[in-house]
Formats: C-alpha cells, structure tokens, sequence
C-alpha cells in the first residue's frame, strides 16, 4: 500500500519566525478540514529511564507559547514515565492533508488552578470517568468499571454539587525543544523542517531535514 503526497512545497521563508505561530497557522488549516476527525488528536510517546517505550492517543487541550497541555490521571502508565524521565514526543498525523507535526520536550505538570479551571469545562459525565478509572491499572471486568461509575453518578447528580477534581488527576505541559513540519511529497522527496529552540531562552533555528 502507497500513495503519491501531491502538495506544495514548504520552504523555510514562508514560515513563521516561530513554532507555535507556525502551529497555529497548520491547526487553524486542519480544523477546517472536514476530513480530519479530531484535528486536535495526538500520539503521546513516553519512556522508562531504562529506555522502554510506550504510546497513545490523546487530545490536546490547549497549546500557547509555554507549550502544549494534555491531562491524564498521573498514576496512569504515561503519568508514572513521565514523573521518571520527562522527556516526552507528541506526534500529530493529519494524514488527509499529508501533514505532521512532530514535538520532543519535556513535561511538566501544571499548576493545580489550572487544572481545576479545566475540570470543570469538563460535561458532567466526564468527571466521574476521571474518579471511576484508575488508568492503566488491571481490573475484573468492564462491569467492575461501570459499577463505581453508576455509584459515583449517585453520589453526585449532575443537577446538584460539583464534582470534586480528583487529587491524582491533572495536566502535562509539553515544553517544546524542538518541533518538526513535514510536508509529504512525491517520490518520497518530503519537506522536514524542525525549529531547534537556542539555549533556553526563546530565539530559534530553523533547519531542514532529509526525508
């Protein structure tokens, strides 16, 4: 199985000076896209401080120039590896656009404000999945599961007290070090180019990759 990317070039002088402008630009393009579902999904790669891997989709909740935020229970699989090694890759694939956007950094948590301002934008049925799963851990049966559900949807009706935010539930700020546009191409002859951040202030480089 192969396809033949038929799009138009990316050239360094038409970027932005730098990544998350560029972001922007790409993301308001593929949130219009009507073939895109969920343009705001992202590959979360993670490791072991022994190196061992591990990926999954989630969404993005919010990016700006202090980086990109997703939010996870932190006793979950990607919580324990990032509270280990920080180091962290997200990987956007807009495969109908013949786009990705590949960022490597590292994660932090943020503030518990914010992620309790976030919480509560989340719908009602939302907050009690956030108590009745204990991400990544084994259980029984998917009964088990949807039984501390129904207990919690009783404990807290969604027309009376607000859910309260669970202590071991919160947001990953992603800090960019470097973040990648590639364009696909024919021939495999794709467009790379990776904005390098200089030092730790907020000056950049751009350079381009071979595909």
């Amino acid at each position: 199985m192969r396809e033949q990317y038929r799009t138009r070039e990316l050239v360094v002088a038409d970027l932005a000076p730098e990544p998350i402008e560029q972001f922007t630009r790409w993301f308001k393009e593929t949130a219009t896209n009507p073939a895109i579902h969920e343009p705001n999904a992202m590959v979360v790669s993670t490791a072991t401080p022994e190196g061992r891997p591990s990926s999954r989709t989630v969404l993005l909740k919010h990016y700006d120039e202090a980086g990109f935020v997703f939010y996870t229970n932190y006793g979950s699989r990607k919580g324990g590896e990032l509270a280990a090694n920080p180091y962290v890759s997200l990987l956007f694939p807009w495969h109908p656009l013949a786009r990705q956007v590949i960022v490597t950094g590292r994660a932090a948590r943020t503030g518990r404000d914010e992620t309790v301002a976030y919480f509560r934008t989340r719908p009602h049925g939302s907050q009690l999945g956030a108590w009745a799963s204990h991400q990544s851990s084994v259980i029984a049966s998917r009964e088990e599961l949807l039984a501390r559900y129904e207990e919690l949807a009783a404990r807290y009706p969604e027309s009376e007290d607000q859910v309260p935010v669970p202590p071991e539930w919160g947001g990953f700020r992603v800090v960019p070090e470097t973040v990648e546009f590639w364009q696909g191409h024919e021939n495999r002859l794709h467009d790379r180019l990776r904005y390098v951040r200089v030092g730790d202030g907020d000056d950049w480089r751009v350079e381009r990759l071979s595909p």
